[in-house]
């Protein structure tokens, strides 16, 4: 089985991973979560000569989808994501840019709005979609449970998880994403976040001063 390469791209002043994941045997592959920066996320596809398909959205802040509609409209490529309760965060994406000094940014309206169950193709690889919200309303997270892989945006991170004191978090609710959704797909899988190094649900289990009891 071919294992999907992956590649971090840090955009905006906020350092969002953007990430290019591709299949090395076939180099068709997808773009999560183009914050901003355009033109340095093409030179990255261009440089390992990756194809891409498609663009995915795990929410709507400014940093994850402030790049995608430039993006897509330069590759022609369609947008996925995220879940549609993000919509109004997503239309503010111009005016918080400048209100955090990121000119540029722009509004994007998906093709296709994900919810929990759904599924999207990664390079070939299918990914579950579980919604996870309170981060953001709309937050969605990408498994791969076969490949024991997963994207999970701004929902947990390594020694920590994501804030909730912006409009529309909730921590309760995210606490209830995390236990019900991340937790249950097995220490394992290791993820992949929207800051940061990635690790493991294992590792956040036993580690995390936000998960112990």
């Amino acid at each position: 089985m071919t294992q999907l390469k992956a590649m971090i791209i840090p955009v905006t002043a906020f350092a969002q991973n953007c990430t290019m994941l591709w299949n090395p045997e076939t180099n068709a592959g997808v773009i999560i979560d183009p914050g901003g920066d355009v033109e340095q996320i093409r030179a990255a596809i261009e440089a390992e000569g990756v194809t891409i398909e498609r663009i995915l959205l795990t929410h709507g802040h400014l940093d994850h989808v402030g790049g995608a509609a430039d993006l897509a409209q330069a590759l022609g490529v369609p947008v996925e994501g995220p879940h549609e309760a993000d919509r109004p965060l997503i239309a503010q994406v111009a005016e918080q840019g400048l209100k955090y000094g990121i000119p540029g940014l722009k509004p994007v309206t998906p093709d296709r709005w994900l919810e929990e169950g759904d599924t999207v193709e990664i390079a070939g690889k299918t990914f579950e979609v579980l919604h996870c919200p309170g981060h953001a309303p709309g937050h969605v997270v990408f498994v791969d449970r076969e490949g024991r892989f997963a994207i999970v945006g701004d929902v947990l991170f390594k020694g920590s998880v994501g804030r909730t004191d912006l409009p529309g978090g909730d921590h309760p609710t995210l606490m209830r994403s995390i236990h019900e959704k991340l937790l249950p797909l097995g220490d394992d899988v290791t993820f992949l976040c929207g800051h940061g190094p990635h690790s493991t649900i294992g590792e956040e289990r036993r580690s995390n001063p936000f998960l112990q009891d």
